[in-house]
């Protein structure tokens, strides 16, 4: 047995049994004590697991009160019967709203009058996920899907945290739902004819999206439209706004092909636009007669083309824009009349709008030093409105109709606060580090005014830095509580994410990703420098691949920090990546590189976690991680765990704790999710010695 099942003293940590393997590859040899946890249904794990809990809850039972008082301040600021602005789509509004006291969203809509009133029309409740997550520990929506005719839903449940989806239709008319299950599903799209619904499945075992299928209403069997079998590349499936196509994209992280089929034509032959190339990645939206495609084969930032869609071949493209060094084209938005393109200048978004009837263009200005903008439903095809959001770290998410003929704009909805929150409290900057390439790194703070700057703060950095995902700033009421108890909170906009386009991705994948991890030792450096905080008085918190980060900066320089805040980190890199049966490794290929190659898992050698703790003093950590998480399986900080008790040298506090009813995302529910937040916070708080007495 691995773990006594029996409570455990507070003083008592688990110690889970070793059974040495021994792991040879490229002349490289490794012990790993404790493969054995890969198994996830054996007792001893479950009792591993279990035990670690016990230790956790026994280590923090003193933080009950003052994680109840947390989680009741951060709860006081939640509008509870809160909803969000609705948009139009063929003929009703579309909205989502939560009832007091209730963990889950009511997806409704209402009708649009004859006169065009639709506030007091009748409600339909579409679907009420309370009530889907009854007796379930986790529940998620992922595909919402209403046919255009308005009378059937497609929609898809996680009901693990496995991200794992399940595929039914309702009946909009009857509130039935029809006889159709399917599982797997990652994406699905309807045809003009409201009766054919395409759809995309994953692989049973790796869980990549390789299979394509039509399903038509009233048949037993779905036709396989296309199997991809590069074990890189995933597949989607989607319709244009203008309800002209239907598009099939499949991509790995590096490249992409895109097939195509009209809409009004489900049973019609799907056409590939442009083949697949390695290292071009493309993707397309649909207008008249044209195709708009977004591609990167000139430069690394995007460029814009047009192909016609009576022939779209690569040698009758015409460049609409051309790909900019300093500027990221992220994706285009199309209407009838006018295109809305998404860049990124500077590490900061910008929305730039183009009259497609007289090619005239804007850019809409921001004047906030670090923000966010994203993208609301826009449904509609015919429309001079564009829907869009801002929030910054000391402005709640804001909703705004932008008018583009006149530009424009009309507040609908800010995310209210409840209590005494005023934003002018609360200052927010971006400042630059200059790492030791002379490459200058942004960091994002936020803070309440009065900071001393002289390093007595306590503060919070933040980081992820992997995919090109770009980690931008957002509004948290929840984290007013360490705002106001005095924590500067920053954000390190690291090389590996897409803060700065794709250049900025490509200097922390593959042989660059050592870049990463300077890079975020150089920003907590420099807040150090410049008097934000001291080193005794740093926390640091990473998810997923940033909880790679977190677990590769604290073996390089332990002494930099005082608390390590690691959610379902990404730390047995080796063993993940040498196991292509696991969900999404094979495609992972083209972030990390392919250990099965010598160079490349030298690479990968130098910094996994896992395999490069060693014999030293270690910050005080908590590590989070669940059970039934599909992107980095709980064995991953489970082991560093059990490895890292037998090595480190210090009496700082190591705790692990496994949602054993959640996946990568934890807890589903708003008010878990909040209480999970608390949890940290009260533990972060009270190792900064700014628990209440």
């Amino acid at each position: 047995m691995a773990a006594d099942k029996n409570p455990l003293p507070a003083h008592n940590a688990p110690i889970a049994a070793r059974q040495p393997k021994s792991l040879s590859i490229h002349g490289d040899h490794r012990i790993d004590d404790y493969i054995w946890l890969h198994d996830r249904d054996t007792p001893e794990t479950l009792a591993y697991l279990q035990a670690e809990n016990r230790y956790a809850e026994a280590l923090t039972a003193d933080l009950k009160p003052f994680e109840a008082a947390l989680f009741e301040e951060m709860k006081a600021r939640i509008k509870e019967d809160d909803s969000s602005v609705p948009y139009k789509l063929d003929g009703f509004y579309y909205y989502s709203r939560f009832e007091t006291g209730k963990q889950y969203p009511l997806l409704c809509r209402k009708p649009v009058a004859a006169d065009g009133s639709w506030a007091d029309s009748a409600e339909q409740r579409l679907l009420d996920v309370d009530q889907l997550a009854k007796g379930k520990t986790f529940m998620e929506v992922g595909e919402f899907e209403v046919s255009p005719d308005g009378n059937l839903l497609a929609f898809t449940t996680d009901a693990t945290g496995f991200s794992q989806y399940k595929l039914q239709i309702k009946d909009l008319r009857s509130g039935k739902l029809l006889p159709f299950k399917r599982d797997r599903v990652t994406s699905a799209a309807w045809a003009l004819d409201n009766c054919t619904l395409f759809y995309s499945t994953e692989d049973k075992q790796t869980k990549r999206s390789n299979q394509l299928w039509r399903h038509t209403l009233g048949t037993a069997v779905d036709k396989l439209i296309h199997e991809e079998k590069d074990e890189r590349f995933g597949v989607d499936v989607y319709l244009t706004r203008s309800n002209g196509y239907l598009i099939e994209q499949i991509g790995s992280l590096t490249s992409s092909e895109i097939r195509y089929l009209k809409a009004d034509e489900p049973n019609g032959r799907w056409r590939v636009l442009a083949r697949r190339r390695a290292n071009i990645e493309y993707n397309v939206d649909h207008r008249d007669d044209a195709f708009y495609v977004r591609i990167n084969d000139t430069g690394r930032n995007f460029r814009l083309v047009k192909a016609a869609v009576s022939n779209p071949g690569r040698d009758l493209w015409q460049e609409v824009l051309q790909m900019r060094e300093d500027v990221m084209l992220e994706g285009i938005d199309l209407f009838k009349h006018f295109m809305v393109r998404y860049e990124r200048s500077n590490g900061l978004n910008q929305l730039v709008i183009i009259d497609l009837r007289n090619q005239s263009t804007h850019s809409m200005v921001f004047n906030e030093p670090a923000y966010s903008l994203g993208v609301e439903a826009n449904a509609e095809w015919d429309t001079a409105i564009y829907r869009y959001s801002y929030e910054s770290m000391t402005t709640p998410s804001t909703v705004y109709d932008y008018h583009m003929e006149t530009q424009t704009q009309t507040l609908l909805k800010r995310r209210p606060v409840l209590g005494n929150f005023d934003p002018t409290n609360y200052v927010t900057e971006r400042i630059w580090a200059n790492a030791g390439d002379g490459i200058a790194i942004p960091i994002s703070l936020v803070y309440r005014k009065g900071l001393a700057q002289d390093g007595s703060a306590p503060l919070w950095l933040d980081a992820y830095g992997a995919y090109g995902i770009p980690n931008d700033v957002y509004f948290s009421s929840s984290r007013l509580s360490l705002l106001d108890r005095g924590v500067v909170f920053a954000v390190a906009h690291i090389r590996g994410g897409g803060d700065l386009g794709k250049a900025w991705h490509d200097a922390g994948r593959m042989q660059y990703k050592m870049n990463s991890f300077t890079d975020f030792i150089t920003s907590a450096e420099y807040l150090i420098a410049k008097g934000y905080t001291s080193r005794d008085k740093l926390v640091i918190e990473g998810g997923s691949a940033g909880g790679l980060l977190m677990g590769t900066v604290t073996n390089m320089r332990p002494d930099l920090f005082r608390i390590v805040v690691s959610q379902v980190p990404f730390v047995d890199v080796l063993s993940t990546m040498l196991d292509a049966s696991l969900p999404l490794t094979v495609g992972e290929y083209e972030e990390w590189g392919n250990p099965n190659k010598k160079a490349e898992y030298q690479w990968m050698r130098a910094y996994s976690p896992y395999d490069n703790l060693t014999a030293q003093a270690y910050p005080t950590l908590l590590i989070k991680t669940s059970l039934h998480d599909s992107q980095v399986m709980y064995w991953e900080p489970a082991k560093y765990v059990a490895k890292l008790r037998t090595l480190k040298t210090d009496q700082n506090l190591l705790l692990l704790m496994t949602n054993m009813g959640a996946g990568h995302g934890g807890a589903s529910g708003r008010f878990d999710r909040l209480k999970e937040v608390a949890f940290d916070y009260a533990f972060v708080l009270r190792e900064l010695g700014l628990e209440p007495v």
